[in-house]
């Protein structure tokens, strides 16, 4: 039977590239990627709806049988038992680690060539399920988001597109990703160019709609619930000022969401053992959901709640009600909920869960939304419109968190249908953004890069240097010396070359070591070994080489993971020559300059 499903499977991928090379021979390129995007979105839109469902699973069935056999009590301990399951099915089935985050993506898009392993379209999904569905106050966004960028990256790897289009696609899987999870199109394509792409062309436009429409029509047909049900008001003149204040708020609040969120990081990294991670992370959450049982899961029932106006349900005890003033009450507690969701949210997925912080961010800016506009309307300041400012939060700290204004604008508008709130949205939008950059020039998925030391000074230097081949910056005017050749040689090359590095190569042209002046420095005065020492001696045989077909994504990769100034260069492990920091740098603000000079 195993050998039957090995044949099947093996037989598969062939009739299945043969229609893949049939329909790339019919159809021109353009069009060959647009089909690429629409398979990339159905899928992605299918796991999304698979992911929503299993989600809804967790949640649910859990209480059937907690209640059947009366251990209801042990209700409150499920994220933590999420945070555990989570973990072991990381070591169980894929190898004890997965890459979290769309900082790994952008990542990936930088240093790896857009190429994503293909275990990501499948242990996000798994992981982050559980963690969510039992509790975990994290969102699925991020997790949907790997999911869909590794469907793209793995299905461009299959057509042999070269890294521009992988990298298209990529953000293809990405958008559909966004699209299918908020059954927000428009805010896909734009969360894509804004975060992944910001060197963004009018071609590449039509794929991403292509990937974000598909997807969002499979998650729709196959999840028909919808996330947020909302009608709200128009705005007025008068409450302009209190936008303004809700804008700084949020960005202040941003702010504290991005240091908070790797601060708590830093301090689960240095616990080296993952179950007693876990068992903190999932030990504190429980108790936080027990003082405030709203910061239970993605959180979007109780924006649901505060959209319709139940304000009660976020009071977490109902005899809290008997010793304070409600509304002062309901003041007070969305304050703390503001403050304890970025630690619940911190600590689940630093302590071994999996989950994103979109939606945990939409949750902190409804409350913060709500916030103001409760307190403002307590002192009798004026009378808001609560539904509106909680809408209007949602997107102030979105856009500050994520530093992608756009993203938080059409998003929001998309999801609970106030597009007729674009001016205040754009008003908080922007203030946040700018308050949150300012003080913290780095989002939060931008953060762990400059962490491993990634620096771009803009948004277009990160993509235009990936545009320079290995074969533009190759230097091969080095003095090439053999294995047997001896020390009196060696040392005449050193005095009339130009270079201070000299590959040692076999008879087939194979680098074998490199000899520099400190190979030899103690030994070039002692001229009785002349003619007794040989390179093969001398040479360091422990150097580092990149093919002269590599992506410059990788070539970046390996001067710093090994803090290196020269690579040897090799055509199929051929001799070439060397690469350098120095000549890269040089190539590339030669190049840059050229670039802006055209471009003006």
């Amino acid at each position: 039977m195993r050998h039957l499903f090995k044949f099947l499977r093996i037989n598969s991928r062939i009739y299945i590239r043969r229609i893949i090379h049939l329909i790339a021979t019919k159809v021109e390129l353009r069009t060959f990627i647009i089909l690429a995007s629409l398979v990339v979105g159905i899928l992605s839109g299918l796991a999304s709806a698979i992911l929503k469902n299993f989600v809804h699973f967790l949640e649910v069935e859990p209480k059937i049988y907690f209640d059947k056999w009366g251990i209801s009590f042990l209700l409150p301990f499920t994220p933590l038992l999420g945070i555990v399951l989570s973990v072991l099915v990381v070591n169980a089935f894929f190898s004890g680690k997965i890459s979290k985050g769309i900082s790994n993506v952008i990542y990936i898009i930088l240093r790896k060539s857009s190429d994503i392993p293909k275990v990501d379209m499948i242990s996000h999904f798994i992981t982050s399920g559980i963690t969510v569905g039992l509790g975990g106050s994290a969102g699925l966004e991020a997790p949907i988001v790997v999911t869909g960028a590794a469907f793209g990256s793995n299905i461009a790897k299959e057509l042999k597109f070269n890294y521009k289009t992988r990298t298209l696609l990529l953000a293809c899987g990405s958008a559909a990703g966004i699209s299918a999870i908020f059954n927000s199109p428009v805010g896909g394509v734009i969360f894509a160019i804004e975060v992944l792409l910001p060197e963004f062309s009018i071609p590449s436009f039509i794929p991403l709609l292509i990937a974000s429409a598909s997807a969002a029509v499979v998650s729709k047909f196959l999840y028909s619930g919808q996330l947020f049900f909302l009608v709200t008001q128009g705005w007025v003149l008068k409450a302009i000022p209190f936008y303004i204040i809700l804008g700084i708020l949020t960005g202040i609040i941003s702010l504290y969401n991005i240091k908070a969120t790797f601060l708590i990081e830093d301090y689960f990294e240095k616990i080296k053992k993952q179950y007693i991670r876990a068992a903190i992370g999932g030990v504190v959450l429980c108790l936080l959901i027990f003082m405030f049982p709203s910061l239970y899961g993605e959180g979007y029932i109780t924006i649901m709640n505060l959209l319709a106006g139940n304000f009660s349900k976020i009071i977490p005890y109902a005899f809290l009600t008997n010793i304070f003033d409600k509304n002062l009450l309901l003041i007070i507690i969305a304050l703390l909920i503001v403050v304890t969701k970025v630690i619940a949210t911190s600590f689940t997925i630093s302590s071994g869960g999996n989950g994103g912080i979109i939606a945990p961010s939409l949750f902190i800016g409804a409350f913060t939304g709500f916030f103001l506009a409760k307190l403002l309307n307590y002192l009798g300041i004026v009378d808001l419109n609560y539904a509106n400012f909680i809408v209007v939060g949602m997107a102030g700290v979105l856009a500050g968190t994520l530093h992608a204004p756009l993203t938080g604008i059409f998003l929001i508008a998309e999801v609970t249908g106030g597009y007729i709130l674009v001016v205040p949205l754009m008003i908080v939008t922007a203030l946040s953004f700018f308050i949150s950059r300012h003080f913290h020039p780095n989002s939060v998925y931008s953060t762990p890069l400059f962490q491993r030391g990634i620096k771009f000074r803009s948004e277009k230097e990160k993509y235009f240097i990936q545009q320079i081949k290995v074969s533009e910056l190759l230097e091969s005017d080095f003095v090439v010396l053999q294995p047997n050749s001896t020390l009196r040689k060696i040392v005449n090359e050193v005095i009339h070359a130009k270079r201070n590095l000299f590959p040692v190569v076999d008879k087939d042209n194979m680098v074998v070591g490199i000899i520099t002046l400190n190979n030899i420095r103690e030994i070039m005065l002692n001229t009785d070994v002349y003619d007794v020492i040989l390179a093969f001696e001398v040479m360091d045989s422990h150097f580092h080489s990149i093919d002269i077909n590599a992506d410059m994504n990788l070539v970046l990769e390996m001067f710093e993971e090994h803090d290196v100034w020269n690579l040897v260069v090799t055509d199929k492990g051929k001799y070439c020559g060397f690469i350098s920091k120095s000549n890269i740098f040089n190539k590339y603000l030669s190049s840059w300059a050229k670039h802006q000079g055209e471009a003006i």
